[in-house]
């Protein structure tokens, strides 16, 4: 995948993936898609408020990177040109923040700034579960990736490219959010076993079969790393696999956002 303008990404950047409970980071070999660092994650301060959070970011840019690589972060809410509209797993004070120019100004480097799940889709368009050659012809057709964790994420994937800003986690299905409902933190809370959990997720994928057709299901966060206790349990037609890239995916997208960015745009 080109950037806009042309440039392949192979320039290690550093991706953030600042979730609910974690924010995560590290340098990405854009250019494979390989971790060219450890990774560093902290918890989420508590407020995750927006000068509480940016000093978290900064500590974890600081342990991972140069001063002059290019920042993706990955954000749990819905981004228009670089602005942050929704809250829904963080403190609502950052609704309305510029976060790329927040950061562009705290960290003193380029930024760029998408919603996290977009940032997962991303990476597994290009190196994972949902690549051509791996997914066969349905990576040609719509593809669903959904991230399971303090939420429910989604990318809405077209022909390879990402439409963003799904958010189809806050769809209602049976009376109830959909996150509230069948989202990782849930099964934990509420002590579910997995195959109470999967005959949530079945109801919640049904749902999304019936509004978009798609050709393949990709589920990931951290737990498609146990996809084998529960994603036989899931029970629809379409056909569903699990993320390649799994927990990383958000980081590895983010630095590719970055990464892809064309000469001249704003950052």
């Amino acid at each position: 995948m080109r950037g806009d303008d042309g440039r392949e990404p192979t320039d290690p950047t550093v991706g953030i993936d600042f979730g609910g409970t974690t924010i995560k980071g590290a340098l990405v070999d854009t250019g494979t898609g390989q971790l060219a660092s450890d990774w560093v994650h902290v918890d989420t301060p508590r407020p995750s408020s927006p000068d509480l959070v940016v000093e978290a970011i900064g500590h974890v840019v600081s342990r991972v990177a140069t001063s002059t690589a290019a920042i993706g972060v990955a954000v749990p809410g819905i981004v228009r040109r670089g602005v942050l509209c929704s809250a829904a797993n963080i403190d609502r004070g950052w609704i309305g923040v510029d976060v790329a120019t927040l950061l562009r100004r705290e960290l003193d480097r380029p930024v760029d700034v998408l919603n996290d799940a977009d940032a997962a889709g991303l990476a597994e368009v290009r190196f994972g579960a949902a690549r051509a050659g791996v997914a066969g012809d349905s990576a040609s057709g719509l593809v669903l990736v959904t991230t399971l964790g303090t939420g429910i994420g989604s990318a809405l994937i077209s022909g390879g490219t990402v439409v963003p800003n799904s958010e189809l986690g806050h769809l209602e299905v049976d009376g109830r959010i959909a996150e509230a409902w069948a989202a990782t933190s849930v099964r934990e809370r509420e002590d579910l076993s997995y195959p109470e959990w999967a005959a949530r997720l079945t109801r919640y994928f049904q749902h999304l079969e019936r509004l978009f057709s798609p050709d393949l299901f990709v589920v990931g966060g951290a737990v498609s790393q146990s996809w084998d206790l529960f994603g036989h349990l899931i029970d629809i037609a379409t056909p569903t696999v699990p993320a390649v890239l799994g927990n990383r995916a958000g980081i590895v997208g983010a630095a590719l956002a970055a990464a892809t960015q064309p000469v001249g745009r704003q950052r």
